[in-house]
């Protein structure tokens, strides 16, 4: 049948599932091929008419409606549109967590439903095999005040939305001195304490109203203008909100604090990737040391750590990279040269390092960074660019940490 699309739908509301099916045979593109009114039945009736998409109406029993999800993620059997008429936000991330690609809430539009269903087809011409949709949750860390962590997250975010095939945001975590939104040259309607507070009645439009878009493609969730309002984000809110944001979003760039505070370990804790940025210098290789102690007694934290050298080459007496390597006892992952002229530039424009200096070795290292959390490659391996002297001094640095009791 060419393109089109075949499609099951399992409904137990009859008036529901008939407005699910009428709408179907309205679209051209594609096949209704089987309907069921229990859910018991329909992997029986997805095994017999293998359907690209299978569609579910959830609100007859949602929990049943979930296992159900689950068992056809596992088999791999089609992918998966929900219709409800509920938009409840914890609902919509159970949902997406069981396997969901798409949550459609009622009324839908039939250009909501055609855009939907055009998605999912992409999926499976793309990939072969229905997968559920996943979502790469970067933490951008600091070693230290000052080290560019933030202008690092800002820019990886600009420039992994400058892919078409992704959807991104970042989250401003340092609740007091925030400054995302100076980078990117946004007024924001609404910060992360506004959304925190109304997670619960959130659905994916109004989640999208309430954040800030950038002209990268880029969205941004700042954090709140006035200092008071920092206590009204609880570390159950914030993981809230990054659960519906990766319901939404194919990447969520988290820019920490520098305080390490519940909310940065609860980031830390939800991010696939964290990136730790440092510069070569003694106060920084020394916090890196005792961040890493720390991290190692978070479950799974250490290892998802990756180092992120930045301000490469920023003068003579810089610690040479083969030596912070060994320092630290660690792979350097990524660095990243100087370019102070450039980043001045960036920052006072309100503009990605792509647009402004696009050939730019500083530019080209954090598209690099892009690719390789993407899977599309891998960053540069370091190389040594600064002079190996100072080695007397960082010796205390090697000495052996105390085993745990």
């Amino acid at each position: 049948m060419g393109n089109v699309l075949r499609i099951a739908i399992v409904d137990p509301d009859d008036a529901s599932r008939d407005e699910i099916k009428s709408m179907l045979l309205s679209i051209d593109s594609v096949w209704l091929e089987a309907e069921c009114s229990r859910y018991d039945f329909f992997t029986g009736i997805v095994e017999q008419s293998n359907p690209d998409i299978g569609i579910i109406g959830i609100d007859d029993d949602p929990e049943k409606a979930l296992a159900l999800i689950e068992k056809l993620r596992e088999s791999q059997a089609c992918s998966i549109a929900v219709v409800s008429s509920s938009n409840d936000g914890s609902l919509i991330i159970r949902t997406m967590r069981a396997g969901a690609k798409e949550f459609l809430t009622k009324p839908v539009s039939p250009d909501e439903f055609l855009s939907a269903l055009e998605r999912l087809g992409q999926d499976n011409s793309a990939g072969g095999e229905s997968k559920s949709r996943s979502c790469t949750c970067i933490a951008v860390a600091g070693a230290s005040g000052g080290v560019g962590s933030t202008s690092l997250a800002v820019n990886l975010g600009c420039a992994l939305a400058a892919d078409e095939a992704n959807s991104v945001t970042l989250i401003d975590l340092d609740m007091s001195l925030g400054d995302a939104d100076v980078f990117l040259d946004k007024i924001s309607d609404y910060t992360l304490a506004d959304v925190a507070q109304n997670v619960s009645r959130m659905d994916f439009s109004l989640l999208k109203k309430s954040l800030t878009k950038h002209s990268s493609g880029l969205y941004l969730l700042p954090r709140p203008v006035q200092l008071q309002d920092a206590p009204l984000v609880s570390s159950e809110d914030l993981r809230r909100v990054i659960g519906l944001l990766k319901a939404s979003f194919s990447h969520v760039i988290l820019d920490l604090s520098k305080a390490y505070t519940k909310l940065d370990m609860v980031a830390l804790e939800e991010a696939n990737h964290v990136l730790l940025v440092t510069q070569l210098d003694l106060p920084c290789l020394r916090n890196v040391v005792r961040l890493m102690m720390s991290f190692d007694e978070v479950d799974g934290l250490k290892e998802k750590t990756k180092i992120v050298v930045n301000r490469v080459g920023l003068d003579a007496g810089q610690i040479g990279l083969k030596k912070a390597q060994e320092t630290i006892g660690r792979e350097i992952f990524c660095q990243i040269p100087n370019d102070y002229r450039v980043m001045v530039e960036v920052r006072n424009n309100g503009v990605p390092l792509f647009e402004q200096a696009p050939k730019a070795g500083i530019t080209q290292a954090v598209l690099s960074l892009a690719a390789s959390l993407s899977g599309k490659g891998a960053p540069e391996a370091p190389t040594e660019k600064t002079a190996a002297g100072n080695a007397g001094w960082l010796n205390f640095l090697n000495r052996k940490t105390p085993a745990k009791k």
